[in-house]
């Protein structure tokens, strides 16, 4: 089988013209035939800001772009009819589709309700602030530009724990409905981290998972999407994803392949997760990310032996998606942590050409960002890219072994015909590693594809060559004989 290569299809800032999924249907076969076997697509339902809304902002799960709600009939990236086409024509040319699932709170609700509650401190959830009272919480969803179609679910405070703005009042803080409790089995950050923002999704109430279960079976049948990304899962059970994975994947007797966006620099809390879920579920892989960040802020001065150190991919590689950035990383959002442009070749070396991990392009890269003036780095991702469809295969030999220049080798196999490769990168000096690469290319030629080294090198006896990189630049090595 060919690599496995997720893209992330969205920015937070792209313009909603041209329709992204008409953009994404006539981009299928292109992306295809760089190596991309996945994409993950954004939020594809009404948002609170109709058309504006990039698809956190929840309003109706069920309205894919089909009804006037919010301001217009379509969503940011288009209409239902377009979606459905795109994902059509993605799967024609061998490329899954994982939609974006956001299913904390929901926001943009249709009436006002008078509810019992009490403040509670922003940063101690478990600690009250004065007296409990009525507020006017946005917590009643009727969706009346849907008309009971597809469900006749109607959402009301009872269905939510708590929300963050007093209408009565006009007050913005964190409020939690009398009788209600946080729902426990989520991260410890401000003593409990269940509520994150807008109507909080109260998780222990049944009506509640019927009604997202029966949403999701009918989301999937509707699509015929083929897994989901599931947002903030650090704010939502555990045990509520193992039950509702399990019923959504037996109903509609789909794999459904899942990964999961825990927002968390630790390791060990990312496979705690991991073990509480229970169920066939990844994680991408955030400590990762900021040794990356790190390292491409540090001004040559990281030590590149610890890049691994700490991160999902090292811990359990088969449950590990790996990125560079995302949407959160970009500029101007909330947990900005952007990988500097020097360092992003081998950033995405570092993913794309290894054994460990299901790596993730980022649209931001792959297609520039214009909001901030950002270049496509296409050309060198498709390179990247294309090596890692074509040549990334077979043992690998780690030279994670000096401060300023790693390197490792791929052997190939005999199902993908010339692949093996072997990568050199330096964040400071360059320098020649001396690495084994196999000795059924005793004799063979290698060249850089990523142009930095001019010349050729030739496989001794051992199937070890000196693989050179220049400073602050990754060298990529493959077969490449003499004219």
């Amino acid at each position: 089988m060919d690599n496995g290569l997720m893209m992330q299809y969205f920015e937070w800032y792209m313009k909603s013209e041209p329709s992204l999924w008409s953009t994404l249907k006539k981009d299928a076969e292109k992306l295809s035939k760089t190596g991309v076997t996945s994409l993950w697509l954004p939020p594809a339902y009404k948002g609170a800001e109709g058309k504006n809304d990039v698809g956190y902002g929840v309003y109706d799960l069920y309205d894919l772009g089909e009804f006037r709600q919010k301001g217009s009939i379509r969503t940011k990236y288009g209409t239902k009819k377009e979606y459905l086409e795109a994902i059509k024509a993605l799967q024609a040319v061998g490329i899954n589709v994982y939609a974006d699932i956001v299913l904390n709170h929901k926001m943009g609700a249709d009436e006002v309700e008078e509810v019992s509650a009490q403040e509670f401190n922003q940063l101690n959830r478990y600690q009250m602030i004065g007296e409990g009272k009525t507020i006017g919480a946005w917590t009643k969803f009727t969706f009346p530009g849907r008309k009971n179609k597809y469900s006749d679910f109607k959402w009301n405070w009872s269905h939510f724990d708590g929300i963050d703005w007093d209408q009565d009042n006009l007050v913005k803080s964190i409020f939690k409905f009398s009788g209600k409790e946080w729902n426990e089995g989520v991260d410890g950050e401000n003593g409990n981290y269940d509520y994150l923002m807008g109507a909080d999704i109260d998780f222990d109430n049944r009506e509640v998972f019927d009604e997202l279960v029966k949403w999701a079976v009918w989301y999937v049948e509707t699509t015929g999407i083929d897994g989901f990304r599931l947002d903030a899962v650090k704010h939502i059970p555990a045990s509520f994803y193992r039950d509702f994975l399990f019923a959504v994947r037996n109903a509609t007797d789909r794999e459904l392949f899942t990964v999961g966006e825990y927002w968390s620099r630790s390791v060990g809390t990312l496979t705690a997760y991991l073990d509480s879920i229970r169920a066939e579920a990844s994680l991408f892989d955030v400590p990762l990310h900021f040794n990356l960040y790190n390292c491409s802020k540090s001004n040559g001065a990281y030590d590149l032996r610890t890049i691994f150190d700490g991160t999902l991919v090292r811990e359990n590689p088969v449950k590990a998606v790996t990125f560079v950035d995302n949407h959160d990383t970009q500029p101007g959002q909330a947990l900005e942590s952007f990988v500097e442009d020097w360092f992003k070749p081998m950033a995405y070396a570092l993913i794309l050409l290894r054994e460990g991990g299901y790596p993730c392009v980022f649209y931001g890269d792959y297609k520039g960002i214009s909001h901030d003036k950002i270049k496509s780095k296409k050309v060198m991702l498709d390179k990247l890219m294309k090596i890692r469809k074509n040549k990334a295969y077979g043992p690998q030999h780690d030279y994670l072994d000096d401060p300023d220049c790693i390197g490792w080798t791929r052997e190939g196999d005999a199902e993908h015909k010339d692949s093996g490769l072997a990568v050199v990168l330096s964040d400071g000096k360059g320098g020649t590693k001396r690495m084994y690469i196999g000795r059924q290319f005793a004799g063979a030629h290698f060249s850089d594809v990523m142009g930095n080294a001019k010349y050729n090198i030739k496989i001794d006896e051992d199937g070890c060559g000196n693989f050179y990189v220049n400073r602050g630049a990754v060298s990529v090595w493959v077969r490449k004989e003499p004219k």
